[in-house]
């Protein structure tokens, strides 16, 4: 779709009449995060759309853009309303809650029902890793030029809790590196600025949202893992959990590491919308 100028990847899968949803993926991957989940949501009867974000898979990736996950959410709005939806359940990881925290705070009525993973829904828990911590210094756009597919891989198995395989990895370091895309990482991390700027307002979208919540979590994950659930417990007691704690823990992408568990939680929840 052509998007305010720039391509936007946009996909969607399940039955026409099928129950609305909308899935927004994590920083540095793409939409294709979801692909194992898909086959679980299609067969419990969703119309699932999903997109890749400005600057990240399949989507244009501009150089010199200051991105910004207001922008994004705009993009969503914007591929909503080329496709006719109205309301949708949304489903979001990662980078992506901040998206869906900011669609929320614009017009919470459209969101039918809200799935969280692994993401930093509260900017003062959010722990980068040193890789992340350094595409955001001043070094940052020299750094990504350097980066290879060994420590591409490298950096995401140290945020993962269960076994993935290099076949995905694989995949993952395309979608970020393709099309230019080691020449934007640096400027797609002022998202960690963002969250702070924004935090009272996308926090109370969080925990204001009258509508039912699914949290579905990995706690291994060392960047939003368990030490955020202790707080979510607290400040969303209405919502439901489900937690991958069984040995090993899954990480921070609960979709790749166990997409059969995730995959069955997601139907059971949004087939019900």
């Amino acid at each position: 779709m052509q998007i305010d100028g720039h391509n936007i990847h946009v996909k969607q899968h399940g039955p026409d009449d099928g129950v609305p949803v909308t899935l927004l993926h994590g920083f540095p991957t793409s939409s294709e995060d979801w692909a194992l989940v898909m086959p679980y949501l299609t067969d419990a009867g969703c119309r699932v759309t999903t997109l890749d974000f400005l600057g990240f898979g399949n989507s244009d990736k501009p150089v010199g853009h200051s991105y910004s996950l207001i922008e994004q959410a705009t993009i969503v709005e914007s591929v909503w309303a080329e496709l006719g939806i109205t309301t949708t359940a949304l489903v979001a990881h990662d980078y992506g809650v901040s998206v869906g925290q900011e669609l929320l705070a614009r017009d919470s009525s459209r969101i039918t029902r809200m799935t969280w993973m692994n993401g930093g829904l509260y900017p003062d828990l959010h722990r980068p890793i040193a890789i992340q911590r350094l595409l955001h210094s001043p070094v940052g756009a020299v750094l990504a030029l350097a980066a290879t597919e060994r420590t591409f891989t490298a950096s995401l198995r140290k945020i993962l809790g269960r076994p993935v395989s290099d076949e995905i990895l694989h995949e993952m370091w395309i979608s970020m590196s393709q099309n230019n895309g080691r020449r934007v990482q640096h400027a797609l991390l002022r998202y960690i600025d963002e969250r702070r700027e924004n935090k009272d307002r996308w926090q109370a979208a969080l925990e204001k949202y009258a509508g039912p919540t699914l949290f579905v979590w990995g706690p291994a994950d060392p960047i939003s893992g368990g030490h955020v659930l202790e707080r979510l417990r607290v400040r969303i007691p209405t919502a439901t959990f489900t937690v991958l704690d069984d040995a090993p823990a899954a990480g921070h992408y609960p979709q790749v590491e166990s997409p059969a568990e995730v995959g069955r939680a997601l139907a059971e929840f949004l087939g019900s919308a």
